[in-house]
């Protein structure tokens, strides 16, 4: 080879060769020498003229050391090896023939694939330009991609020297076929005329004529060219047989003129003039080597592309003019450019659509600064793209394209999702949808090749951070983008959805619990009928009901609960839903199949058999929104849907049955009907409850039993949509808002109408689900509360009991009709007293019910733990409004009222969240110390003041933030420069979620801001100590630690949702506006209060004086009762004008001592015979003197109770309960706070203080742990009676308001009081025993005759449950409550014992008079004994528990006690009864303590009354005070025998 040849030879090592990578590496060494030597060599340009190669100067080698090895092909270029399997003939070569070596020109000839692209012609989609039409046309062209790339290199250089000289305004192609000549112009500054320092040429031969030669070399300098590897406009003077470049230099004022030949071997010689003028331009004009590209002219396609590159100019480079064979194009800026591919898309959609106009796609265009132009539109299901980096069209793409296009499916996943939360949407799936724009100048780009048809510059490299406006966002959100991808992802999901598809097969596997029809998918198979049940017990029904109308046309298939709601549910819930797929395969469904028969299915009927109540309507209601979603034509085939009903109700006399299909229905008939007790009821919560014979009979009256659904008609379709759609949550309000109570479904039409279910039948479970989630705005309860708080009264629970026996109970007396596990947790929840939980828990938490660690979720099973009614539950609900509570019916029985009426409201002491149907309700927790002070505001006419939330035992921060917004803050401080403590969690913000997130901040491998933390907290604080690091520190500052930790909670009051008094949802704005709702409710209902009290009074008023003139007559013998007949006594009675009490329709009155035998006389005598038993029941040893002193005594302590009950006014009523309501929750906080100090080991001392505040009594006083437990009784020596006396207050019944008359239950009538022994009747009885029930009834006890002094008085034993207990006989006086516990010894046959906690057991009569202790009592009841007055054994006064009236030796006795046992301290004495005294009394048991069927809060009717048992004092407990008359038949003359 020549030396000028070798002067080609730059080393290129690492560049592409052509397979012999060692020769390269081997020469690296040499670079330098190679490169030196360059300029030696230069000495003989010509001497030789063998190659075609420019001899002329080789100083191409010189810039080769700069090019990057991508670009720096390698001179050394290896012929291709030998095969080994070369012909055997072919002619050997030698090593030297092997191995050679080209110059770079050479190179680039040889191999133009590295450098230009193919050469070869290839076929391929493209945007070209029509110049017929004038304008973008996407279409198939031939073309070679080399031939295109070395004009489109001079057409870069062109837009690239905008870059270096702004003042450039015209850039001028011209094609000119014909000669086979492009001249590329641009105005712009003119190359340098001068001569290069160190290569000795002028510079635009350098450029032009030599290879790696560029102005782009200096990486360290921010580029925004297109020019980066000094290739370009070599590589088309390389490819021209002819190029030749005209500039002009306005510094050295000449013009420049060179000309290339023969493929850049040949230069010709410069010609330099003058530049007069000052003109600068650049003129670049070739004749490509078209033969080198297999082409004989520069056919219409590739003229058709270069003019396509030559509009791109005009749109990417800013503020140029543009001509294109001397015509200037239209476009001035990238936005027209861009309209030009739209306009051609809707020509093209309206020419293969004949002609049609189509709507214009909609462009977003936004520049982002100078550098990028953005321009959005969308595309017809392909991702398409046209992009600019430099002015070079990257028509693959890259990463610019990437990073705009992620930003936009980013935002647009947000958007769809918010429009349909079903679908499941990828960004690549939405990529699919787009079409972009992107223009942009990019700060030393960087491309796949040297064709640069992709960009691969990392993004964090582009110089500029190009971030799409929020602007930008919404325009592309409301673009029809957002359809286009749903319907894809539809139709996506229906191609799935129909490979499931059912189909017309006689024998179905794989589905065990199917009971297909035998005809099912034969030609009979329009004839059968798939009864779908709810539940395997509904299938068995179905089963039974089978033998019938046998298995020919009938299959059964039960329903796992309820269907899923398909018209929100996502694409995989709904492929994954057996139940669906099952139904499917069953019926043959085809989906998005239109029927217009039932032929190509496997059944040609569907039959919904579904229990009768709110579930079950919910579940056809799912069957029908499936059917609606996806198969709607078959809701329009006549009886192909049907339902199958069964009774709820069954009612009967004799042979007389009446079935009812809804509960309205049989509440109207039970108006209807005033004999309706006297018919036998049953209820069918479910079909389980039907039997077999059930079963036949309903499907031997199958028209009966079966309704099918009308067609579809205009409308039905939205309202299933109302019903069922999430997008209509708004509709749905209003919709429940119109609903009207007593709606129901006729089920005597012959069809129903798909309205009427909707509007009827389906709003009733609506309904429900509504009451089931939202709280009342009376007692902030839901009913599945109310019904366990209803149970633990009603049980009269004192001591704890274990969580799953009082779900059971609750189960069984209340009704309740759901499952056991959510009546666990609502248990559980009503004990939970950590932080955040309730503020007031209204049971106690006996055991593991759940901690601040995961929010309550770490509670024990339900069979470890135990709970109790909580102290303060009796302060808050009073027991003396239980009277005049409305209750509610259920199975035929009573059971919990329809509210409670608490004295402040409940629900903005513990808050309340739920989610129901069209509505859910969030109420935040308040104090109740603020609420009681707003209320008191009120009763005094004052404004209220605003109330921030609050949860007992939070010590972070609640701010304010905007109207119903609150912040809820943790506390964290900086305890040094890498310590940070933390002592408390936002509300709702759990000790292990929190941990947590510490550990993702301490980084996987510990690189994170947190270094490590420690934990120093317990199951009822918080306490993290974290060390960071300086970096975290820092970064944790200027965000601000609240933020960093994620230590804030949102709390808002916008969405306080009640149902209000009268059984309304209603949205509340503020905590205040439930106070102003509560408050003239709450004050009507102590009016209530006080009137049914004040009747209560008058009628046992009537009853003493009564029986007072009674006594005296027969005494006097005006009246003559013996040897005469019941019925004519009677007669004589009403003659004397005594006022009738009738009984009860229970078996006796309370206190009568003999058995009732008025029974024999027959039904028509029975109502009125028994009118007067509370005068004839009593006892023989009543007709005395003292007596009727006493009984005249009694009725004038009762006028003295009833006027000063009258005196008061509801709000004087009202204070006291608010009183003792706060007396009693302080000593609740108190006990809270004990017990954190206890967690936290701040020792016993410290809780000892705090309980000694709470429970002041002496020593002999009872712990916390005994306060509902039987009494533990030491020796009754004179001090501890004395103890015991000054501890009475504590547990004597709260008032001083009237509110703490306890009134007498009805039921209590059949409370037998044993016979006394003959020879203990004289005993002077010296106790009055005070009863509390939680029925708050007053109960009347005569006090026997007085006892010494001495023995006067006797501590009060206060029962939680306010449940009664009956006196102690006389006879037992030492033991009494020692023999409370023996079964053995009870008289009365009638005694019932039931489960509840107060088992009733009869005293004997003991013959011993020794005063002795009672030994413990394994009764709940326990017994509260008031001291009876010393000389006229006046009974317990109602007066005594105002405070005020009544005899003055009363009032001298009783104010202390009664003062004390204010609520607060009546809820304390639940805490320590006292020790009772020696000498007890007889107790009565009463046999219906609460029995099942029992109604609790009705109010009792007059009647005579036996001594009751007595309460624990809890706040607000009646005490019922035994009248004469209501112990009359026994009590009155047993003298407590």
């Amino acid at each position: 080879m020549s030396s000028s040849e070798e002067n080609f030879d730059l080393d290129v090592s690492g560049s592409e060769s052509d397979g012999y990578a060692p020769a390269p590496k081997k020469k690296a060494p040499a670079k330098k020498p190679v490169s030196k030597a360059a300029p030696k060599a230069a000495a003989k340009p010509k001497a030789t003229k063998k190659t075609k190669v420019l001899l002329d100067k080789n100083d191409n080698a010189d810039s080769d050391e700069d090019e990057e090895p991508m670009d720096e092909d390698p001179a050394s270029v290896v012929a291709p090896l030998a095969e080994p399997s070369a012909p055997t003939n072919a002619k050997k070569k030698t090593a030297s023939e092997m191995y050679t070596k080209l110059s770079q020109l050479e190179h680039i000839l040889k191999r133009p694939d590295s450098y230009i692209g193919s050469v070869e012609t290839i076929t391929q989609m493209m945007w070209t330009w029509d110049s017929e039409n004038k304008r973008m046309v996407h279409r198939e062209i031939k073309y070679v991609p080399g031939f295109f790339k070395i004009v489109d290199e001079i057409l870069v250089n062109a837009a690239d020297n905008k870059i270096n000289d702004a003042s450039m305004d015209t850039i001028k192609v011209n094609i000119d076929v014909e000669n086979n000549t492009i001249t590329v112009y641009n105005n712009g500054r003119g190359i340098p005329i001068e001569m290069h320092k160190k290569e000795k040429i002028y510079i635009p031969e350098l450029i032009f004529g030599h290879l790696l030669s560029s102005s782009n070399y200096d990486d360290d300098e921010k580029k925004l060219t297109g020019g980066r590897n000094g290739y370009g406009a070599k590589l088309a003077n390389i490819y021209s047989t002819e190029f030749t470049v005209d500039t002009a230099d306005k510094n050295t004022s000449q013009k420049y003129s060179q000309t290339w030949t023969d493929n850049m071997s040949k230069i010709g010689k410069a010609k330099i003039t003058k530049n007069g003028r000052g003109e600068e331009y650049t003129r670049v004009t070739f004749k490509p080597d078209l033969k080198r590209f297999g082409m004989d002219s520069i056919d219409e396609d590739t003229v058709s592309l270069l003019k396509k590159r030559v509009h791109d100019l005009a749109g990417t480079t800013k503020d140029v003019k543009v001509f294109l064979n001397d015509e200037r194009l239209k476009i001035k800026n990238f936005k027209q450019y861009v309209e030009l591919f739209i306009n051609s898309a809707a020509q093209e959609a309206a020419d293969t659509s004949g002609g049609a106009a189509q709507a214009k796609p909609t462009i977003i265009y936004e520049p982002i600064g100078t550098r990028w132009e953005v321009a959005f539109a969308v595309s017809d299901g392909s991702f398409q793209q046209v992009s600019f980096a430099n002015s070079i069209s990257t028509s693959k793409g890259g990463t610019h394209v990437n990073y705009m296009a992620d930003q936009i499916a980013k935002a647009l996943i947000t958007s769809i999702s918010k429009k349909n939360k079903a679908a499941t949407i990828k960004p690549a799936q939405i990529k699919n949808h787009m079409w972009i724009f992107v223009n942009a100048l990019i700060e030393n780009p960087t491309f796949d090749s040297q064709t640069k048809e992709t960009l691969t510059l990392p993004a964090s490299k582009f110089g500029t951070r190009p971030t799409l406006s929020e602007d930008f966002m919404k325009k592309v959100a409301k673009s029809s983008i957002v359809d286009h991808v749903l319907n894809w992802a539809k139709f996506k999901a229906d191609q799935q959805l129909k490979k499931t598809d059912g189909n017309r097969r006689t024998r179905l596997t794989g589905m065990t619990k199917l009971s297909d029809a035998n005809n099912a998918g034969t030609r009979r198979a329009g004839d059968c009928t798939l009864i779908l049940t709810e539940g395997d017990s509904a299938r068995a029904l179905a089963i039974a009901g089978l033998g019938v109308v046998g298995r020919d046309n009938f299959g059964v298939f039960p329903l796992r609960g309820k269907l899923l709601n398909v018209r929100d549910a996502k694409h995989d819930q709904i492929m994954k839903n057996e139940e669906i797929q099952n139904i499917k395969k069953i019926m043959g469904l085809q989906h998005n199949k239109e029927y217009t028969d039932v032929n190509s299915l496997r059944y040609g009927r569907l039959m919904l058999m579904t229990d009768q109540d709110h579930d079950g309507s919910h579940i056809k209601g799912l069957l029908i929104n499936y059917l609606d979603h996806f198969y709607p034509s078959l809701l329009k085939l006549p009886k192909f849907l049907v339902e199958f009903i069964t009774p709820v109700v069954r009612v009967w006399k004799g042979k007389t049955i009446i079935n009812f299909y809804t509960i309205p229905e049989y509440e109207m008939w039970l108006e209807d009907t005033p004999d309706s007790h006297k018919w036998e009821h049953k209820y069918y919560k479910g079909l389980g409850t039907s039997k077999d014979e059930d079963a036949r009979d309903y499907f031997r009256d199958m028209k009966r039993h079966m309704i099918p659904f009308s067609t579809q008609q205009d409308g039905d379709r939205e309202l299933i949509e109302l019903a069922f759609s999430k997008k209509k949550a708004d509709d749905r309000k209003e919709w429940l808002r119109q609903f009207k109570p007593g709606t129901y479904l006729d089920h005597t039409q012959r069809e129903i109408p798909l309205k009427d279910f909707i509007n009827r039948e389906l709003i009733l479970f609506s309904m429900a689900d509504n009451i089931r989630s939202i709280p009342s705005v009376a007692d902030g309860l839901k009913p599945g509360q109310r019904k366990v708080i209803w149970s633990c009264f009603k049980r009269n629970l004192k001591r704890e009991i274990k969580v799953a026996q009082l779900v059971g109970y609750v189960s069984e007396t209340s009704a309740y009709h759901h499952g056991e596990a959510s009546l666990m947790a609502t248990i559980i929840n009503l004990a939970q007293d950590y932080v955040g939980s309730n503020n007031m828990n209204l049971l106690l938490p006996n055991g593991q019910f759940g901690t601040r660690d995961q929010g309550g979720k770490d509670h024990a099973a339900a069979r470890y733990i135990y709970t109790e009614l909580a102290p303060v539950i009796r302060n808050v609900m009073h027991p003396a409004d239980d009277a005049v509570l409305s209750y509610q019916q259920d199975d035929g029985r009573s059971v919990e009222p329809e509210w409670y009426m608490p004295v402040i409201p409940l629900v903005l002491v513990n808050g309340a969240e739920g989610i129901g149907t069209g509505w859910s309700t969030s109420v935040p927790s308040f104090n109740p110390e603020d609420i009681v002070a707003n209320l008191r505001r009120l009763m005094n006419g004052e404004e209220q003041v605003p109330m921030l939330p609050w949860w007992r035992g939070f010590s972070g921060a609640i701010k304010k933030t905007g109207d119903n917004k609150y912040d809820v803050l943790g506390t964290i401080t900086k305890i040094d420069d890498s310590t940070i403590e933390i002592t408390e969690l936002p509300i709702h913000k759990w000790t292990q979620t929190f941990k947590a997130e510490l550990e993702v901040m301490c980084g996987e491998k510990g690189d994170g801001p947190v270094k490590d933390y420690k934990e120093y907290h317990n199951n009822m604080n918080v306490h993290f100590v974290i060390t960071m690091t300086e970096k975290g520190m820092e970064q944790a500052e200027k965000q601000g630690f609240h933020e960093f930790f994620k230590l804030t909670t949102r709390v808002s009051t916008a969405n306080m949702v009640c149902f209000d008094f009268d059984g309304k949802i209603k949205k509340y704005s503020a905590a205040e506006e439930i106070i102003e709702d509560f408050y003239p409710r709450r004050l009507a209902y102590y009016q209530k209060r006080k009137d049914f009290l004040a009747n209560e009074l008058q009628t046992q008023l009537d009853r003493l004086n009564n029986q007072a003139r009674f006594v005296k007559m027969i005494i006097d013998k005006e009246l003559i009762v013996n040897n005469r007949k019941k019925a004519d006594i009677v007669a004589e009675l009403r003659k004397k004008q005594f006022r009738p009490f009738p009984k009860v329709s229970k078996a006796k009155v309370h206190g009568e001592i003999e058995e009732v035998v008025e029974d024999d006389d027959g039904s028509d005598f029975e109502g009125n015979v028994t009118d007067y038993d509370y005068l004839l029941g009593m006892a023989i040893w009543s007709l005395t003197k003292e007596k009727i002193d006493k009984l005249l005594q009694q009725a004038k302590e009762k006028e003295s109770e009833l006027l000063t009950l009258l005196e008061l006014s509801p709000i004087q009523i009202w204070q006291t309960d608010l009183d003792a309501f706060l007396d009693q929750w302080k000593t609740t906080c108190i006990d809270w706070e004990a017990k954190l100090c206890a967690a936290e080991g701040d020792g016993a001392a410290k809780k000892g203080k705090k309980k000694a505040v709470k429970l002041p009594f002496a020593a002999p006083k009872k712990t916390k742990a005994e306060e509902d437990d039987d009494f533990k009784p030491g020796k009754a020596t004179a001090k501890a009676r004395k103890a015991s006396e000054t501890k009475k207050p504590t547990a004597a019944v709260s008032s001083g308001s009237g509110s703490n008359v306890a009134l007498k239950k009805g039921d209590d009538d059949d409370d037998v009081v044993p016979p006394p022994p003959p020879k203990k009747r004289a005993a002077p009885a010296k106790k009055v025993v005070t009863k509390i029930e939680s029925d708050s009834d007053v109960e009347m006890v005569d006090a026997p005759p007085p006892k010494p002094a001495a023995k006067r008085k006797a501590p009060v034993k206060a029962e939680s449950d306010s449940e009664s207990e009956t006196p102690p006989s006389a006879k037992d006086k030492g033991k009494a409550k020692a023999k409370t516990g023996s079964a053995t010894k009870r008289k009365s046959p009638d005694v019932e014992i039931d489960d509840s906690d107060d088992e009733l057991s009869m005293k004997p009569a003991p013959k011993r008079k020794k005063p002795s202790l009672s030994p413990p009592d394994d009764d709940d009841d326990e017994i509260m004994e008031v001291s009876a007055p010393a000389k006229n054994g006046k009974q317990a006064a109602m007066t005594d528990f105002f405070g005020k009236a009544g005899p003055a030796a009363a009032a001298a006795k009783k104010p202390a006690a009664r003062k004390v046992s204010t609520s607060s301290q009546a809820a304390k004495s639940k805490a320590a009864p006292p020790v009772k005294k020696a000498a007890a009394k007889k107790v009565v048991a009463s046999d219906n303590d609460f029995s099942d069927d029992e109604v609790v809060p009705a109010p009792p009717k007059p009647r005579a009354e036996a001594p009751k048992r007595a309460t624990r004092g809890v706040v607000s407990k009646y005490v019922e005070i035994t009248s004469g008359d209501e112990d009359d038949q026994g009590s009155n003359f047993e003298d407590f025998d």
